[in-house]
């Protein structure tokens, strides 16, 4: 499965144009930003998939996938939590 997570640019580092330092739920990791078809700018959301930007988005569907991973997050837990049998 290939996941891609919504990620907002909060620097983009002098002389090192291909690179932003972007948080993804409070983690800031450097992402490469080259595969973008607009500079990037700060504040900008990006897309991230294994240290790559993939593409922008705006605040509205960041926040709505952002939210869809939560949602799901919480049901696999569920559903994990009710399958599995803790020996006692």
């Amino acid at each position: 499965m290939c996941l891609a997570i919504p990620g907002k640019i909060v620097e983009l580092p002098k002389g090192e144009l291909q690179y932003a330092l972007v948080d993804v739920n409070g983690v800031r990791r450097k992402v490469m930003v080259d595969m973008l078809t607009e500079p990037p700018a700060i504040g900008d959301w990006v897309l991230v998939h294994v240290g790559f930007a993939m593409n922008t988005l705006s605040e509205h569907e960041a926040q709505e996938q952002l939210e869809l991973m939560r949602q799901l997050g919480e049901t696999l837990d569920e559903e994990f939590a009710s399958e599995v049998e803790m020996p006692p």
